[in-house]
Protein backbone atom coordinates (compact mmCIF):
# COMPACT_ATOMS: atom_id res chain seq x y z
CA UNK A 1 0.00 0.00 0.00
CA UNK A 2 2.53 2.64 1.32
CA UNK A 3 5.74 2.49 -1.34
CA UNK A 4 8.52 2.38 -0.50
CA UNK A 5 11.43 5.19 -1.28
CA UNK A 6 15.28 3.22 -0.20
CA UNK A 7 17.36 6.07 1.13
CA UNK A 8 19.84 3.23 2.46
CA UNK A 9 23.83 3.33 0.81
CA UNK A 10 22.28 6.71 -0.39
CA UNK A 11 24.77 10.28 0.46
CA UNK A 12 22.17 12.49 1.70
CA UNK A 13 22.04 16.15 1.17
CA UNK A 14 18.48 18.39 1.40
CA UNK A 15 18.47 18.33 -2.85
CA UNK A 16 18.20 14.66 -2.94
CA UNK A 17 15.74 14.39 -0.15
CA UNK A 18 13.59 16.74 -1.39
CA UNK A 19 13.76 14.74 -4.74
CA UNK A 20 13.07 11.55 -2.98
CA UNK A 21 10.55 12.13 -0.27
CA UNK A 22 6.24 12.41 -1.18
CA UNK A 23 5.03 15.85 -0.61
CA UNK A 24 1.07 16.43 -0.81
CA UNK A 25 0.53 18.54 -4.05
CA UNK A 26 -1.16 21.82 -3.21
CA UNK A 27 -0.76 24.47 -5.90
CA UNK A 28 -2.39 27.39 -3.48
CA UNK A 29 -1.12 30.44 -6.58
CA UNK A 30 -3.43 28.37 -9.10
CA UNK A 31 -6.88 29.02 -7.21
CA UNK A 32 -5.65 32.99 -6.54
CA UNK A 33 -7.70 33.57 -9.64
CA UNK A 34 -10.98 32.14 -8.86
CA UNK A 35 -10.24 33.59 -5.50
CA UNK A 36 -9.56 37.01 -6.07
CA UNK A 37 -13.21 36.99 -7.61
CA UNK A 38 -14.91 35.81 -4.66
CA UNK A 39 -13.22 37.89 -2.54
CA UNK A 40 -13.79 41.18 -4.45
CA UNK A 41 -17.57 40.13 -4.79
CA UNK A 42 -17.98 40.03 -0.50
CA UNK A 43 -16.40 43.43 -0.81
CA UNK A 44 -18.51 44.48 -3.21
CA UNK A 45 -21.91 43.09 -2.50
CA UNK A 46 -21.09 41.87 1.01
CA UNK A 47 -24.03 40.31 2.65
CA UNK A 48 -25.76 39.19 -0.61
CA UNK A 49 -22.45 37.70 -1.96
CA UNK A 50 -21.95 35.67 1.21
CA UNK A 51 -25.65 34.34 0.85
CA UNK A 52 -24.72 33.43 -2.65
CA UNK A 53 -21.29 31.97 -2.10
CA UNK A 54 -23.01 29.74 0.73
CA UNK A 55 -25.78 28.74 -2.07
CA UNK A 56 -22.76 27.58 -4.70
CA UNK A 57 -20.17 26.37 -2.00
CA UNK A 58 -22.38 24.63 0.67
CA UNK A 59 -25.54 23.66 -0.92
CA UNK A 60 -27.61 25.58 1.46
CA UNK A 61 -28.93 29.01 2.82
CA UNK A 62 -28.11 30.73 6.34
CA UNK A 63 -30.83 31.96 7.81
CA UNK A 64 -28.76 33.86 9.91
CA UNK A 65 -25.13 35.08 9.06
CA UNK A 66 -24.62 36.00 12.34
CA UNK A 67 -25.65 33.12 14.61
CA UNK A 68 -27.85 34.05 17.36
CA UNK A 69 -25.92 33.60 20.95
CA UNK A 70 -29.25 32.00 21.98
CA UNK A 71 -28.94 29.30 19.34
CA UNK A 72 -25.31 28.33 20.52
CA UNK A 73 -26.59 28.78 24.29
CA UNK A 74 -29.60 25.98 22.76
CA UNK A 75 -26.28 23.82 21.02
CA UNK A 76 -24.47 23.81 24.75
CA UNK A 77 -27.41 22.35 26.23
CA UNK A 78 -28.20 19.69 23.76
CA UNK A 79 -24.28 18.81 23.61
CA UNK A 80 -22.97 15.07 24.70
CA UNK A 81 -21.58 15.21 28.65
CA UNK A 82 -18.94 13.20 27.24
CA UNK A 83 -18.08 15.21 24.81
CA UNK A 84 -18.68 18.47 26.89
CA UNK A 85 -16.29 17.06 29.55
CA UNK A 86 -13.50 16.40 26.90
CA UNK A 87 -14.01 20.04 25.54
CA UNK A 88 -13.71 21.22 29.27
CA UNK A 89 -10.26 19.18 29.67
CA UNK A 90 -9.08 20.92 26.20
CA UNK A 91 -9.73 24.35 26.82
CA UNK A 92 -8.29 23.93 30.96
CA UNK A 93 -5.02 22.29 29.64
CA UNK A 94 -4.80 24.52 26.52
CA UNK A 95 -5.25 27.66 28.68
CA UNK A 96 -2.21 26.09 30.89
CA UNK A 97 -0.06 26.11 28.01
CA UNK A 98 -0.63 29.04 26.30
CA UNK A 99 -0.76 31.17 29.36
CA UNK A 100 2.88 30.45 29.64
CA UNK A 101 3.84 31.20 26.49
CA UNK A 102 2.84 35.04 26.91
CA UNK A 103 6.30 36.79 27.03
CA UNK A 104 6.91 39.84 30.40
CA UNK A 105 7.31 43.19 29.59
CA UNK A 106 11.32 44.27 30.14
CA UNK A 107 13.00 46.95 29.83
CA UNK A 108 16.79 47.94 29.13
CA UNK A 109 18.61 50.46 30.78
CA UNK A 110 21.39 52.14 28.96
CA UNK A 111 22.94 54.57 31.08
CA UNK A 112 21.49 57.30 33.11
CA UNK A 113 18.15 58.36 31.79
CA UNK A 114 18.40 56.47 28.45
CA UNK A 115 15.79 53.18 28.32
CA UNK A 116 13.78 51.24 25.98
CA UNK A 117 11.26 49.38 26.94
CA UNK A 118 9.63 46.32 25.35
CA UNK A 119 5.94 45.80 25.50
CA UNK A 120 3.91 42.69 23.81
CA UNK A 121 0.10 44.46 23.23
CA UNK A 122 -2.56 42.33 22.05
CA UNK A 123 -4.41 43.35 18.68
CA UNK A 124 -7.91 44.35 19.17
CA UNK A 125 -9.69 42.19 16.86
CA UNK A 126 -9.05 38.31 15.65
CA UNK A 127 -10.78 36.35 13.49
CA UNK A 128 -10.64 32.69 13.76
CA UNK A 129 -11.40 30.15 10.74
CA UNK A 130 -13.13 26.97 11.62
CA UNK A 131 -13.47 24.89 8.56
CA UNK A 132 -16.27 22.40 8.07
CA UNK A 133 -15.87 20.06 5.02
CA UNK A 134 -14.87 16.02 6.08
CA UNK A 135 -15.37 16.13 9.65
CA UNK A 136 -16.35 18.76 12.63
CA UNK A 137 -13.98 20.66 14.17
CA UNK A 138 -14.59 22.05 17.68
CA UNK A 139 -11.18 21.20 18.99
CA UNK A 140 -9.58 23.80 16.09
CA UNK A 141 -12.34 26.05 18.13
CA UNK A 142 -10.33 25.38 20.92
CA UNK A 143 -7.08 25.73 19.64
CA UNK A 144 -7.72 29.33 17.65
CA UNK A 145 -9.50 31.03 20.70
CA UNK A 146 -8.01 30.43 23.70
CA UNK A 147 -4.30 31.84 22.48
CA UNK A 148 -5.99 34.56 21.67
CA UNK A 149 -7.66 34.89 25.10
CA UNK A 150 -4.39 33.94 26.83
CA UNK A 151 -2.83 37.09 24.65
CA UNK A 152 -5.41 39.23 25.63
CA UNK A 153 -7.17 40.20 22.51
CA UNK A 154 -10.59 42.14 23.34
CA UNK A 155 -12.98 40.56 20.19
CA UNK A 156 -13.35 37.23 19.11
CA UNK A 157 -15.03 36.78 15.86
CA UNK A 158 -15.54 32.74 14.88
CA UNK A 159 -15.99 31.64 11.28
CA UNK A 160 -17.66 28.34 9.78
CA UNK A 161 -19.75 27.11 7.12
CA UNK A 162 -23.08 26.86 7.06
CA UNK A 163 -24.11 22.98 6.47
CA UNK A 164 -27.19 22.13 4.88
CA UNK A 165 -27.44 19.16 7.69
CA UNK A 166 -28.14 22.16 9.97
CA UNK A 167 -30.44 24.42 8.52
CA UNK A 168 -28.19 26.54 7.43
CA UNK A 169 -25.80 26.84 10.81
CA UNK A 170 -22.51 26.13 11.34
CA UNK A 171 -22.41 22.18 13.20
CA UNK A 172 -24.21 22.74 16.59
CA UNK A 173 -20.56 21.35 18.14
CA UNK A 174 -18.62 24.28 16.91
CA UNK A 175 -21.44 26.76 18.38
CA UNK A 176 -21.38 24.73 21.73
CA UNK A 177 -17.62 25.31 21.45
CA UNK A 178 -17.74 29.05 20.97
CA UNK A 179 -20.49 28.77 24.07
CA UNK A 180 -18.49 27.36 26.13
CA UNK A 181 -15.75 29.91 25.62
CA UNK A 182 -17.29 33.11 25.47
CA UNK A 183 -16.50 34.63 21.62
CA UNK A 184 -18.30 37.70 20.93
CA UNK A 185 -19.19 36.78 17.41
CA UNK A 186 -20.08 33.46 15.23
CA UNK A 187 -20.68 34.25 11.52
CA UNK A 188 -22.01 31.23 9.14
CA UNK A 189 -19.36 32.15 6.37
CA UNK A 190 -16.87 29.41 4.81
CA UNK A 191 -14.41 29.60 2.46
CA UNK A 192 -13.16 32.18 0.29
CA UNK A 193 -15.74 34.46 1.27
CA UNK A 194 -15.77 34.22 5.08
CA UNK A 195 -12.11 35.43 4.68
CA UNK A 196 -12.84 38.15 3.03
CA UNK A 197 -15.42 39.14 5.23
CA UNK A 198 -13.44 39.15 8.00
CA UNK A 199 -10.22 41.04 6.64
CA UNK A 200 -12.15 43.80 5.18
CA UNK A 201 -16.22 43.51 6.87
CA UNK A 202 -19.30 43.82 5.73
CA UNK A 203 -22.04 46.43 6.56
CA UNK A 204 -24.15 45.65 9.08
CA UNK A 205 -23.16 42.05 9.62
CA UNK A 206 -19.33 41.97 11.06
CA UNK A 207 -16.67 44.58 11.59
CA UNK A 208 -12.94 44.06 9.76
CA UNK A 209 -10.36 42.14 12.37
CA UNK A 210 -6.56 42.69 12.89
CA UNK A 211 -5.43 39.32 12.47
CA UNK A 212 -6.88 35.99 10.95
CA UNK A 213 -5.65 32.53 12.02
CA UNK A 214 -7.23 28.70 11.58
CA UNK A 215 -6.99 26.01 8.87
CA UNK A 216 -8.97 25.48 5.99
CA UNK A 217 -9.11 23.89 2.32
CA UNK A 218 -6.72 25.29 -0.61
CA UNK A 219 -9.54 28.17 -1.51
CA UNK A 220 -9.08 29.47 2.08
CA UNK A 221 -5.15 29.07 1.67
CA UNK A 222 -5.54 31.51 -1.15
CA UNK A 223 -7.84 33.67 0.51
CA UNK A 224 -5.24 34.38 3.43
CA UNK A 225 -2.55 34.41 1.17
CA UNK A 226 -4.35 37.30 -1.01
CA UNK A 227 -5.68 39.19 2.38
CA UNK A 228 -2.24 39.09 4.25
CA UNK A 229 -1.17 43.27 4.28
CA UNK A 230 -4.82 43.54 4.96
CA UNK A 231 -4.52 41.46 7.91
CA UNK A 232 -2.10 39.47 9.43
CA UNK A 233 -2.41 35.90 9.44
CA UNK A 234 -1.02 32.74 11.14
CA UNK A 235 -0.20 30.55 8.10
CA UNK A 236 -1.53 28.78 4.70
CA UNK A 237 -2.25 25.51 5.72
CA UNK A 238 -2.13 22.66 3.12
CA UNK A 239 -3.31 19.26 3.90
CA UNK A 240 -2.16 17.49 7.43
CA UNK A 241 1.03 15.94 7.60
CA UNK A 242 2.65 12.85 10.11
CA UNK A 243 6.23 11.62 9.64
CA UNK A 244 7.54 9.21 12.13
CA UNK A 245 10.75 7.76 13.10
CA UNK A 246 11.06 4.42 13.89
CA UNK A 247 13.24 1.81 15.12
CA UNK A 248 12.82 -2.00 15.97
CA UNK A 249 11.54 -1.37 19.01
CA UNK A 250 8.04 0.51 17.94
CA UNK A 251 5.27 -1.77 17.55
CA UNK A 252 4.24 -1.96 14.06
CA UNK A 253 -0.05 -2.08 14.89
CA UNK A 254 1.21 1.41 16.87
CA UNK A 255 2.67 3.19 13.99
CA UNK A 256 -0.03 1.56 11.55
CA UNK A 257 -2.90 2.79 13.72
CA UNK A 258 -0.91 6.74 13.62
CA UNK A 259 -0.74 6.82 9.88
CA UNK A 260 -3.98 5.62 8.86
CA UNK A 261 -5.20 8.02 11.72
CA UNK A 262 -3.56 11.01 10.11
CA UNK A 263 -4.51 9.67 6.66
CA UNK A 264 -7.99 10.01 7.86
CA UNK A 265 -8.09 13.52 7.37
CA UNK A 266 -8.14 14.41 3.88
CA UNK A 267 -7.36 11.92 0.49
CA UNK A 268 -4.21 14.31 0.11
CA UNK A 269 -2.93 13.61 3.90
CA UNK A 270 0.23 12.63 3.94
CA UNK A 271 1.88 9.73 5.69
CA UNK A 272 5.63 9.04 5.66
CA UNK A 273 7.03 6.41 8.17
CA UNK A 274 11.30 6.78 8.38
CA UNK A 275 12.88 3.72 9.44
CA UNK A 276 15.92 2.16 10.24
CA UNK A 277 14.43 -1.59 9.74
CA UNK A 278 12.94 -3.21 6.33
CA UNK A 279 11.20 -5.45 8.65
CA UNK A 280 9.59 -2.85 10.77
CA UNK A 281 8.40 -1.70 6.90
CA UNK A 282 7.19 -4.73 6.14
CA UNK A 283 5.38 -5.13 9.22
CA UNK A 284 3.91 -1.66 8.91
CA UNK A 285 2.66 -1.78 5.46
CA UNK A 286 0.33 -4.69 5.74
CA UNK A 287 -0.76 -3.56 9.22
CA UNK A 288 -1.86 -0.41 7.75
CA UNK A 289 -3.40 -1.93 4.68
CA UNK A 290 -5.60 -3.74 7.10
CA UNK A 291 -6.26 -1.05 9.54
CA UNK A 292 -7.70 0.89 6.29
CA UNK A 293 -9.49 -1.33 5.33
CA UNK A 294 -11.31 -1.82 8.80
CA UNK A 295 -11.83 1.89 9.69
CA UNK A 296 -14.68 3.74 8.89
CA UNK A 297 -13.43 6.37 6.02
CA UNK A 298 -11.77 3.69 4.60
CA UNK A 299 -11.80 5.15 0.85
CA UNK A 300 -10.43 8.61 2.00
CA UNK A 301 -7.40 6.58 4.20
CA UNK A 302 -6.70 4.14 1.42
CA UNK A 303 -6.23 7.14 -1.15
CA UNK A 304 -4.16 8.88 0.89
CA UNK A 305 -1.92 6.29 2.03
CA UNK A 306 -1.11 4.78 -1.66
CA UNK A 307 -1.42 8.47 -2.94
CA UNK A 308 2.01 10.45 -4.00
CA UNK A 309 2.38 12.04 -0.56
CA UNK A 310 2.74 8.84 1.65
CA UNK A 311 5.49 6.56 1.99
CA UNK A 312 8.06 4.61 4.11
CA UNK A 313 11.77 5.81 3.74
CA UNK A 314 14.44 3.14 4.59
CA UNK A 315 17.07 4.56 5.42
CA UNK A 316 20.71 3.18 7.16
CA UNK A 317 21.21 4.51 10.73
CA UNK A 318 19.07 6.68 13.43
CA UNK A 319 21.30 9.97 12.56
CA UNK A 320 20.48 9.65 9.07
CA UNK A 321 16.68 9.40 10.06
CA UNK A 322 16.98 12.47 11.34
CA UNK A 323 18.37 14.18 8.53
CA UNK A 324 15.66 13.42 6.75
CA UNK A 325 13.13 14.13 9.14
CA UNK A 326 14.40 17.89 9.77
CA UNK A 327 14.52 18.01 5.92
CA UNK A 328 10.95 17.12 5.59
CA UNK A 329 9.90 19.38 8.46
CA UNK A 330 7.10 17.65 9.51
CA UNK A 331 3.79 18.78 10.53
CA UNK A 332 3.29 16.22 12.79
CA UNK A 333 6.62 14.37 13.89
CA UNK A 334 6.05 10.87 15.70
CA UNK A 335 9.54 9.83 17.46
CA UNK A 336 9.20 6.10 18.29
CA UNK A 337 12.60 4.97 19.06
CA UNK A 338 14.80 3.83 21.92
CA UNK A 339 16.18 6.97 23.24
CA UNK A 340 13.47 8.90 21.76
CA UNK A 341 14.07 12.56 24.07
CA UNK A 342 17.93 11.90 22.73
CA UNK A 343 16.51 12.03 19.15
CA UNK A 344 13.87 14.38 19.83
CA UNK A 345 16.61 16.61 20.92
CA UNK A 346 18.46 16.55 17.59
CA UNK A 347 15.12 17.35 16.22
CA UNK A 348 15.33 21.19 14.46
CA UNK A 349 12.40 21.20 12.33
CA UNK A 350 9.21 20.09 13.00
CA UNK A 351 5.57 21.51 13.93
CA UNK A 352 5.23 19.47 16.94
CA UNK A 353 7.22 16.60 18.04
CA UNK A 354 5.38 13.57 19.65
CA UNK A 355 7.89 11.78 21.89
CA UNK A 356 7.71 8.01 23.08
CA UNK A 357 5.73 5.03 22.08
CA UNK A 358 3.22 6.54 24.01
CA UNK A 359 2.80 10.24 22.78
CA UNK A 360 0.62 9.65 19.76
CA UNK A 361 -0.57 12.55 17.14
CA UNK A 362 -4.40 12.67 18.51
CA UNK A 363 -3.23 13.84 22.16
CA UNK A 364 -2.21 16.42 20.70
CA UNK A 365 -5.22 17.17 18.75
CA UNK A 366 -7.16 16.91 21.47
CA UNK A 367 -5.84 17.26 25.42
CA UNK A 368 -1.75 17.46 25.28
CA UNK A 369 -2.38 21.55 25.78
CA UNK A 370 -0.06 22.26 22.98
CA UNK A 371 -1.69 23.51 20.05
CA UNK A 372 -2.66 21.52 16.93
CA UNK A 373 -2.57 24.89 14.44
CA UNK A 374 0.70 23.74 12.87
CA UNK A 375 2.91 24.45 9.85
CA UNK A 376 2.69 22.09 7.03
CA UNK A 377 4.41 21.64 3.47
CA UNK A 378 7.87 21.85 4.87
CA UNK A 379 7.22 25.24 5.95
CA UNK A 380 8.34 24.31 9.72
CA UNK A 381 11.80 24.54 8.86
CA UNK A 382 10.89 28.69 8.93
CA UNK A 383 7.48 29.01 10.51
CA UNK A 384 5.98 27.54 14.03
CA UNK A 385 2.58 26.39 15.03
CA UNK A 386 -0.31 28.98 16.15
CA UNK A 387 0.18 30.56 19.82
CA UNK A 388 -0.53 33.42 22.03
CA UNK A 389 2.51 35.39 19.77
CA UNK A 390 0.18 35.69 16.62
CA UNK A 391 -1.68 37.63 18.48
CA UNK A 392 0.66 39.93 19.93
CA UNK A 393 2.37 42.74 18.86
CA UNK A 394 6.11 43.92 20.04
CA UNK A 395 6.46 47.32 20.45
CA UNK A 396 9.62 49.36 21.95
CA UNK A 397 8.63 52.82 24.08
CA UNK A 398 12.26 54.87 23.92
CA UNK A 399 12.38 57.21 26.43
CA UNK A 400 15.82 59.67 27.20
CA UNK A 401 16.26 62.49 29.55
CA UNK A 402 18.12 65.75 28.48
CA UNK A 403 21.01 64.44 30.00
CA UNK A 404 20.98 61.18 27.99
CA UNK A 405 20.21 62.83 24.85
CA UNK A 406 22.62 65.22 25.02
CA UNK A 407 25.51 62.30 25.64
CA UNK A 408 24.71 60.89 22.03
CA UNK A 409 23.22 63.70 20.21
CA UNK A 410 27.54 63.65 18.47
CA UNK A 411 27.03 60.61 17.78
CA UNK A 412 23.61 61.54 15.93
CA UNK A 413 24.82 63.82 14.35
CA UNK A 414 27.45 61.97 12.98
CA UNK A 415 25.61 59.45 11.31
CA UNK A 416 22.97 62.20 9.75
CA UNK A 417 25.59 64.02 8.10
CA UNK A 418 26.74 60.32 7.19
CA UNK A 419 23.57 59.40 5.77
CA UNK A 420 23.01 63.08 4.14
CA UNK A 421 20.01 63.36 6.34
CA UNK A 422 20.85 66.92 7.96
CA UNK A 423 17.78 67.31 9.17
CA UNK A 424 17.83 63.84 11.15
CA UNK A 425 20.84 65.92 13.41
CA UNK A 426 18.93 68.97 13.63
CA UNK A 427 15.64 67.49 15.15
CA UNK A 428 18.12 66.70 18.36
CA UNK A 429 19.88 69.95 17.73
CA UNK A 430 17.37 71.65 18.19
CA UNK A 431 16.52 70.02 21.81
CA UNK A 432 19.77 71.17 22.61
CA UNK A 433 19.73 74.63 21.82
CA UNK A 434 16.28 75.32 24.03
Amino acid sequence: MLRLIDLRSTELSPKLIDKALPRAEFDVGAAIGQVWLLIEDVRQRGQVALIEQAKRFDHTTPPHLVVPKALWGQALAELDGQVRLALEQSIERCAKVHAAQVPPDHQVVLGEGATVNQRWIPVERVGLYVPGGLAVYPSSVVMNVVPAQQAGVDQLVVASPAQAEFGGLPHPTILATCAMLGVDQVIAAGGAGAIAALAYGVESLVEPVDVITGPGNIWVAAAKRLVLGQVGIDAEAGPTEIAIIADQTAKADHLAADLVGQAEHDPLAAAVLITTSAELADQVDQAAAACAQATKHSARVIEALSGPASGIVLVDTLAQAIVVANRYAAEHLEIQTEGAAAVAAQIRHAGAIFVGHHSPVPLGDYLAGSNHVLPTGGTARFASGLGVTAFLKSVQQIEYSVEALAQVAPLIQALAVAEDLPAHGEAVQARQAS
